[in-house]
């Protein structure tokens, strides 16, 4: 454990010190907010608009911490090195998962803040314990999406194929407008989107509604297939830099 917390904190610090790569991270879901949902933010609707947004905000964390953050790794000598010292696989990604919640709880804090000052938004304590439950179990498959892209994509590949996700899953997963008012192509495909199952999840935990198992089962499924795919793919990348 303490590899594990020795580790967070260098990688933590590693990112910390690069403004190009936390600023966005932090301030763009909040900013989204503010432009896009604040204006339209009622009493009813400013829960659902903030536990959308929080959803947009830990998907851009986990896509590019591991997606992009473990493509660049991969290229990088000081990665070759670290990789022949006595630090368990398990460590490093301990240590990387930890790193992302922490920039994840980051950038959901800022945005919260934002919501507070221009919504009536306002939970119980209930609620917002449902919702970072909700948040956390739907976060498993796209961090698991993340890292596919971390072990299958080149460094130069791996920001557009990032992007090429994380906005259109955004969108078509009804995280800025409401899946009822997406175009005709897009409500249809929404249903059979991770985000769309996370949304659902999200959606139910600040509205007091109870969980149907329809969105854990699509995000076991998800879990499964992506799970599978970072597998495929570490493989794959172990064999043509160590075989």
């Amino acid at each position: 454990m303490r590899l594990v917390l020795a580790h967070t904190r260098a990688s933590f610090l590693e990112l910390i010190r690069l403004p190009a790569y936390w600023v966005p991270s932090l301030l763009f879901p909040a900013m989204f907010f503010l432009f896009f949902a604040a204006p339209i933010a009622d009493v009813q609707r400013a829960p659902t608009l903030l536990a959308s947004y929080l959803v947009f905000a830990v998907l851009g964390v986990v896509m590019f911490q591991f997606g992009v953050g473990i493509a660049t790794e991969r290229a990088s000598s000081f990665n070759l090195f670290e990789r022949t010292l006595p630090l368990p696989p398990l460590a490093r990604i301990g240590a990387r998962v930890l790193t992302g919640l922490l920039f994840a709880a980051m950038a959901g804090a800022v945005l919260v803040v934002a919501a507070y000052l221009s919504t009536p938004v306002r939970l119980e304590w209930a609620a917002w314990a449902r919702l970072v439950l909700a948040l956390l179990l739907g976060a498993v498959p796209l961090a698991l999406l993340g890292l596919c892209v971390g072990y299958w994509c080149s460094p130069k590949a791996a920001v557009p194929v990032a992007n090429l996700l994380y906005l259109p899953l955004s969108f078509v997963g009804g995280l800025w407008v409401p899946p009822q008012f997406l175009p005709e192509l897009a409500r249809q495909v929404s249903p059979f989107t991770p985000t769309r199952q996370w949304g659902e999840l999200v959606w139910a935990s600040v509205s007091g509604k109870g969980w149907g198992p329809e969105p854990f089962l699509w995000l076991a499924v998800f879990t499964l297939v992506f799970g599978g795919l970072t597998l495929w793919g570490y493989r794959r990348d172990e064999g043509q830099r160590f075989g």
